[in-house]
């Protein structure tokens, strides 16, 4: 797996071969999603980048974020409470989420390409659908939680 740097570098080149300005603040918002998997909230974003952007509106997180996922680098997970979580997604993977306590979990698995492609194929050929992007999301309880029931 390719190391933070490295997802970064590409990441940026491949924003940039799309014409779009790398500002310091998209760099730092953008280092801060590879780097941390914690699916965070714009709140959990801006008290994590607080230190390197302490002025940084609100706004301007949601407007990267929206830039990041209109380009691929980032996905939108929607939360138990309505809101909305970000996952960086340069390394593409699928999500288990908790149903009881709402904790997401990367899952990394090398068939996922195929599974991917299985999925996108099959919405072409039963309904016509164009597939401009691909999700795939498992719930359930998770470990923690089925344990504290059984108890």
């Amino acid at each position: 797996m390719a190391t933070n740097t490295q997802q970064l570098d590409v990441s940026l080149k491949r924003l940039k071969k799309k014409g779009i300005r790398i500002t310091p603040q998209r760099e730092i918002i953008l280092t801060y999603l590879i780097g941390h998997h914690n699916h965070p909230s714009v709140e959990t974003i801006r008290d994590g980048i607080d230190e390197k952007l302490p002025n940084l509106s609100v706004a301007t997180i949601y407007n990267t974020l929206k830039l990041f996922v209109d380009n691929g680098l980032v996905i939108e997970l929607p939360n138990k409470d309505g809101g909305l979580r970000y996952d960086f997604f340069g390394v593409p993977h699928y999500h288990a989420i908790c149903e009881n306590c709402g904790k997401i979990f990367d899952i990394f698995d090398e068939s996922y390409p195929d599974i991917v492609a299985h999925v996108q194929k099959v919405a072409r050929e039963k309904v016509g659908f164009t597939v401009t992007g691909t999700q795939l999301e498992v719930t359930g309880i998770c470990p923690k939680c089925e344990k504290k029931a059984r108890n």
